[in-house]
């Protein structure tokens, strides 16, 4: 009897401490602590391309160009008091500039570097028919870049989140922004 009620609080036990995975599509908002998430980096670097490249502002100095803009993605700066992956927010940013065939991209800087130690160790080891010659990159036009800020209110279990992203596009040359935009998600969490 005994080992028969220790078989049955040990089977309760294991069942009450079980954990359930369920796979879902990437793109099911799901937003467990309020905080910033995956669903709102990926609406933020939509909607925040798709306003630069529908601006009058970029038209035009596409035009004044006569080619496809050619942007690199700078530094995107968290100042919320969250950790939010600002690497992973800018590789959403370039995918949907990328994707959108209005502008061509280049590597930023740390992957830059990368190809260009590559280029140079293919000068003294790869077949010479094969090389990749320096001074061919392309250079960029403009650098986008900006900032993630949030504001807080809360009171009796209650909070606000109010997450402002806001991004530069800005010329190389002269450093006159072409573009200035921003984006922002607000969030009430009751607990």
């Amino acid at each position: 009897m005994l080992s028969r009620t220790l078989l049955l609080f040990t089977s309760i036990a294991l069942v009450s401490c079980a954990r359930t995975v369920t796979r879902v599509s990437p793109d099911t908002q799901i937003d467990l602590s309020g905080r910033w998430n995956d669903t709102d980096s990926r609406r933020v670097a939509d909607q925040m391309i798709y306003d630069l490249f529908n601006s009058s502002d970029f038209k035009e100095y596409a035009r004044a160009l006569n080619r496809k803009p050619v942007i690199i993605v700078g530094n995107i700066l968290n100042r919320t008091s969250e950790h939010i992956d600002a690497d992973n927010y800018i590789r959403r940013l370039e995918v949907v500039i990328h994707n959108s065939k209005v502008a061509d991209l280049v590597e930023s800087s740390e992957f830059r570097d990368a190809l260009r130690r590559e280029r140079a160790e293919q000068q003294d080891f790869a077949d010479p028919a094969t090389v990749k010659q320096f001074g061919k990159e392309l250079g960029a036009d403009l650098m986008l870049f900006g900032e993630m800020t949030s504001e807080i209110d809360d009171y009796n279990n209650r909070r606000v989140v109010n997450y402002i992203t806001t991004l530069f596009l800005t010329d190389i040359e002269t450093n006159r922004r072409v573009w200035y935009g921003q984006h922002e998600i607000k969030k009430y969490i009751r607990n």
